[in-house]
């Protein structure tokens, strides 16, 4: 948003320095991009007066003239432009002057003639004919007859405005206006605030017998009309013209520069219709029929959709609501009575209309923010009154007004103590009203009365912050938040730093992969076709292929990791991370489920199975969760057929770690057996006793007893463990498993595994009696299970 800075003036003084008020403004809120002036790129240039005209000796397109600048004689100046007579006032740029563009004039000859200067067209001063539609485009600018000869040409033509350019974030679409932050000037340097009421002298007829308005939509908060007849259709003064300018808005005619300029001053977009060019004299405001075309002022023709909103008459749509109007409809030279629409359209509707048809405008630009409906009607009446001061028309009685839902203001409690313990600062209630007042803000009792140009604020955290810009942002004293002792993590988080401290423990490394991968992957990972695995959420726009997806596993992440380091001839890798995956769920709108798993990947040094079921084993332990078992696994394709296990937990599948399948494992350039295991975080999470109960060191020595059994191969040494420990009784403090062996001497499909027996009591010192009766019990126990002691 550009503002005109004699523009300001009109609401509020400000003789701040450009300097000191981007300060100021940015401190409280309103950041300043920058700040710039025509003025300074025009360097003594001054108003002269023609005195004579001679043709040039060698030169028959040139001219001499003689110039009266004030400055003691006349000077010589040559020039070819034929718009000129004696008596004309003329910018003149004396010797050693500068020009907008960086052009630098200097005294000079041409064709044997001293030419003392220059003779400046309107666009060698940075104008266009749209700022001054009564000069030729192709001679010197003529100055109006009282111009004051010598007098600098930048106050001639009063071109020291000062153009400052703010930037204004999307909750603020009140400051897209001259009054908004003319609103937030006052309240930040303290001063008055003047904000006219619109008002219309004259009026004559009655809308009624010209207009009627139907609102079919409720993509259409408010629709206000009102209707000028006698329109004179020309130029607008020259005060409006300098305005628009300075703001960034190409001038164009009165009619239409009305409704620019006072979408600039309140911030509401404004659009009008030639009268005669509303079919039926009946404006519908609806959303777009399934086909219906609408040629835009830029002259595309556009295709509209259903749920486009357009302001239509009884022949079709005639403007894109809220963005652009179309080409049938816009102002002439022929016009004669013309429709003001006031209006404010559902912002997402403008924006996504805006996105889909690729046209964004000033007024697109506001209303996709959200604008206050009750400031369409304020709007109507200045755009009524402008035309009544220019004298371009006569304002017809009545308005049509359709406000279906009028927005009313809100309240919000103002709790002084709350507003200090959050802001870290001890101001009176008082002052907070002053501030909050300042802005626009009324006071009921204890509640701030929000207006509806404010919808930004919905909460006291908000008040507070309207609060603290204007007491002074650098005012308040740098403080620990209230808050910062009474935070503590969640029992997840928690959890979350128990797992990744055991796995840092046992010499695991933590890594951290991206959430978009290639569908590609899978493959790589042999997943089957008809997996749901393959399932994933897409990605509307992708940065590329490799990350077009969200992973629905995470371990051909872990799998590239593993393979980018044996690239790189690391001889040994042990990794972890707890990675985040996505499911899809419910329809193709709703937002994925997002879950965790811990990864666990390995390669060389020591890695083998049982150095993964260790890790898995000592994770389990050091996060309390009990009764874990593991299950030979032979249907996931990824992982060896042989050398795979499910960890089962309560019974319930809890996740699978073993070798990886040699075909995937070629598939990563890996030529080494590779091992992973993968646990989602949720039923560790779930099984974790947390409880850390107090056993006091023994006092007593313990006993062991290594047990060599032998057993067919399909017995699991799993469950021998459990039968140990179910048989032994009371006085077992542990069973270990440390080997297993087969060969020719125990027998073919046989195998012999052994196990540490540790025995202990808490009151006594145990015999071996004690010892050999509870290794009994246990070889009684296995014996029906086809599990002998090795001989």
């Amino acid at each position: 948003m550009n503002l005109s800075y004699k523009w300001l003036q009109d609401y509020t003084p400000c003789d701040l320095a450009p300097r000191a008020y981007a300060e100021a403004m940015s401190l409280s809120g309103s950041k300043v991009e920058g700040w710039s002036s025509l003025a300074d790129e025009i360097k003594n240039v001054v108003v002269g007066q023609v005195v004579s005209i001679a043709p040039h000796p060698r030169a028959d397109k040139l001219v001499v003239c003689q110039v009266e600048v004030g400055r003691g004689e006349p000077l010589q100046i040559c020039t070819g432009a034929a718009n000129l007579k004696p008596g004309d006032k003329v910018p003149v740029a004396l010797h050693d002057s500068d020009l907008p563009g960086g052009v630098h004039i200097q005294r000079g000859e041409l064709r044997g003639e001293i030419s003392d200067g220059m003779m400046c067209s309107f666009a060698e001063l940075g104008l266009t004919i749209h700022d001054c539609p009564d000069q030729r485009e192709d001679g010197i600018m003529v100055l109006e007859p009282d111009a004051a000869v010598g007098q600098d040409i930048v106050k001639a033509l009063e071109l020291d405005d000062l153009s400052v350019e703010f930037e204004i974030t999307s909750n603020r679409p009140d400051c897209l206006s001259m009054i908004g932050l003319a609103r937030e000037t006052a309240a930040t340097l303290n001063q008055p605030l003047r904000l006219p009421a619109p008002t219309v002298e004259r009026e004559s007829g009655d809308i009624a017998d010209y207009l009627k308005v139907d609102v079919e939509s409720d993509l259409c908060l408010r629709y206000a009309a009102r209707v000028i007849k006698n329109v004179k259709i020309g130029p607008s003064p020259k005060w409006m013209r300098d305005r628009l300018r300075v703001c960034g808005v190409r001038p164009i005619s009165n009619i239409v520069d009305i409704t620019n300029y006072v979408m600039l001053e309140y911030g509401n977009p404004m659009h009008a219709f030639d009268y005669e060019r509303v079919a039926g004299h009946h404006i519908i405001v609806r959303t777009a029929r399934e086909g219906e075309h609408l040629v835009t002022l830029d002259d595309v023709d556009r295709t509209l959709t259903p749920e486009m909103l357009v302001i239509a008459d009884e022949a079709g749509p005639s403007v894109v609501a809220g963005i652009m109007g179309g080409e049938q409809s816009g102002i002439s030279d022929e016009t004669n009575t013309v429709i003001f629409e006031a209006a404010c359209f559902s912002g997402p509707s403008v924006r996504r209309t805006s996105k889909k048809l690729g046209l964004r405008s000033e007024s697109s630009a506001r209303y996709e923010k959200g604008l206050d409906p009750n400031a369409c009607m304020s709007a109507l009446m200045r755009a009524c009154q402008l035309v009544e001061e220019l004298g371009c028309g006569e304002v017809v009685g009545g308005v049509i007004d359709c406000y279906k839902n009028p927005l009313k203001p809100w309240k919000i409690a103002l709790d002084e103590g709350y507003m200090n313990r959050f802001l870290g600062i001890d101001i009176p209630r008082s002052e907070m009203e002053e501030y909050l007042t300042r802005l626009g803000f009324g006071i009921d009792g204890g509640d701030v009365v929000v207006p509806t140009f404010r919808a930004d604020v919905e909460h006291k955290a908000d008040v507070a912050e309207e609060i603290a810009r204007i007491y002074g942002y650098d005012k308040i004293p740098a403080t620990l938040a209230k808050t910062a002792d009474e935070a503590e993590l969640t029992e997840e988080q928690k959890f979350k730093r128990a797992v990744g401290g055991a796995l840092v423990g046992m010499g695991l490394n933590e890594i951290i992969t991206y959430t978009f991968i290639s569908p590609k992957y899978y493959d790589k990972i042999d997943l089957p076709a008809e997996s749901p695995l393959r399932d994933s959420v897409t990605i509307r726009n992708p940065l590329g292929e490799d990350t077009s997806v969200m992973r629905t596993t995470a371990i051909p992440s872990m799998l590239e990791v593993l393979a980018r380091n044996y690239a790189n001839r690391n001889l040994c890798c042990q990794m972890y991370e707890i990675a985040t995956e996505y499911r899809k769920q419910g329809g193709p709108d709703d937002l994925p489920d997002e879950s965790e798993a811990v990864l666990i990947g390995m390669y060389g040094g020591e890695s083998d199975f049982y150095r993964l079921k260790g890790v898995v084993e000592n994770l389990l332990e050091a996060t309390g969760v009990k009764d874990a078992s593991f299950l030979p696994e032979k249907g996931d394709p990824t992982f060896h057929p042989g050398r795979c296990a499910k960890l089962l937990l309560g019974g319930e599948e809890a996740g699978t770690l073993g070798e990886i399948h040699p075909h995937v494992a070629q598939n990563y350039g890996i030529k080494q057996k590779v091992y992973l295991a993968r646990i989602p975080l949720a039923g560790l999470l779930k099984n974790a006793r947390r409880e850390i109960n107090y056993r006091p060191l023994p006092k007593f020595p313990a006993t062991t007893r290594d047990l060599a059994l032998v057993c067919d191969e399909s017995v699991l040494v799993g469950d021998i463990s459990r039968a140990i420990a179910e048989s032994a009784g009371s006085l077992l403090e542990g069973v270990e498993f440390f080997d297993i062996y087969r060969g020719k001497q125990i027998g073919e499909g046989k195998k012999s595994v052994a196990y540490k027996l540790i025995f202990r009591s808490d009151s006594e010192t145990l015999k071996d009696e004690h010892a050999d009766a509870a290794v009994e019990r246990v070889l009684g126990a296995l014996e029906p299970l086809g599990i002998t002691l090795r001989s």
